[in-house]
């Protein structure tokens, strides 16, 4: 991984971590995954019993924790996870789209990741076969449905119909990032709500349950008729950038009008920060203008936040703008880094001072670059899957 100097005041982040280190003076500017080894899980027995932790039985002497950033090693973890929490019945199973990222799902939880057999025939039709049976067990299938996304998609649908003959208790999808959710209404005559498509085929091939991060809209969560879950890649984020020594005044800017509600909520998260609007007209799909500024950003250092970055049209214009205004510095932060074409070159011109992203998107080599960095967020992922699977409240991760 490479890293390079940079003069001490050139950022308005000075990371806490690297303070006590050696090479205070060196940035780490490359692609990488800060979060994934950073929290623990932490499960505290009911009532009146007592835990094993390490092989030391514990009374209960505080409520349950859901995850707590630290930084342990793998066998520190796992030997916090209760005996019974390593259940058979507990499966889980990744598509083609993201293993990485199910993998880390898995070593969290302390479960092996279910083998599966996905390849293509000649003629491009998916096969799927469950390498171990699923009779009786509540099953998790992770398959984001990014690009090539009808691939993906119909790769999850075959994945949902092979445990559901397999006799599995409960079919649970996770799908990190949805894709057809931005096809969620009407804007012109004659067409389809793709998003209410995709809910009624995943509700039609099996599925009991979905858990989704970060939607579109969350009005498509209405679409399902089956439970869903909606979790926020937020936690991630802004665990982040409190790992960072803000030394500047800061301001929280939404790229357009109706990400205001996701901009207003992760700066109150963040010491309640200023909030600003960047209004934009759009002339078609994929491409807008920047038309004004609400808000004030001179000598600001500007965090911008969206759930996805796409071609970057939006996010690099809304940059452009606040450059102009007299911002300091800009960072971008979002959940899903889909990046199509131009959105490599556009991020990486040199506007923005970082882009902060997640891997709920698995991103090759070739779209990766300087200024991008990938936070992992499996072990808030795994978290959702353990309440799920153990009945409990998954907004309590979340408070």
């Amino acid at each position: 991984m490479a890293a390079k100097a940079a003069a001490p005041s050139s950022s308005p982040f000075v990371s806490s971590r690297r303070l006590s280190s050696p090479a205070a003076s060196l940035r780490v500017r490359t692609p990488r995954c800060v979060m994934g080894s950073e929290q623990v899980r932490v499960v505290v027995e009911e009532e009146g019993k007592t835990k094993k932790r390490m092989g030391v039985a514990e009374p209960r002497s505080a409520p349950p924790a859901v995850w707590t950033p630290r930084a342990p090693a793998q066998e520190a973890r796992l030997a916090a996870l209760r005996t019974d929490g390593r259940d058979s019945r507990l499966k889980i199973f990744s598509g083609t789209a993201n293993r990485p990222l199910a993998q880390e799902i898995a070593s969290y939880l302390g479960v092996d990741l279910g083998k599966v057999l996905i390849k293509r025939f000649a003629d491009g039709e998916i096969y799927v076969q469950l390498q171990e049976s699923v009779r009786g067990c509540d099953v998790f299938l992770v398959q984001p449905t990014c690009s090539p996304v009808n691939e993906n998609l119909m790769e999850l649908f075959v994945m949902i119909d092979a445990c559901r003959r397999a006799s599995a208790r409960s079919i649970t999808v996770v799908i990190p990032y949805f894709g057809y959710a931005r096809a969620d209404r009407k804007a012109q005559g004659r067409e389809a709500i793709t998003a209410k498509l995709s809910a009624n085929l995943l509700t039609e091939a099996g599925s009991d349950r979905v858990i989704v991060c970060d939607i579109h809209s969350t009005q498509a969560l209405g679409y399902f008729d089956i439970p869903v879950d909606h979790i926020h890649g937020q936690p991630v984020i802004l665990d982040y950038l409190a790992s960072k020594t803000i030394s500047k005044d800061l301001v929280v800017v939404s790229p357009d009008v109706g990400g205001v509600v996701r901009a207003r909520a992760f700066a109150k998260k963040l010491s309640d920060a200023p909030l600003a609007i960047v209004d934009k007209r759009r002339q078609g799909h994929n491409m807008s203008e920047v038309m004004h500024l609400i808000g004030d950003v001179k000598g600001k250092v500007a965090i911008m936040v969206d759930d996805m970055i796409d071609t970057a049209g939006t996010i690099t214009s809304a940059a452009a703008l606040l450059k102009q205004e007299g911002a300091e510095a800009v960072y971008a932060c979002s959940t899903h880094a889909v990046f199509s074409p131009p959105a490599i070159e556009r991020l990486s011109g040199g506007i923005f001072e970082e882009v902060i992203v997640t891997n709920s998107i698995l991103l090759p080599e070739h779209k990766c670059f300087p200024q991008l960095t990938v936070l992992s967020m499996a072990n808030l992922v795994a978290e959702t899957i353990w309440h799920v699977h153990r009945d409990g409240s998954v907004s309590s991760i979340f408070q």
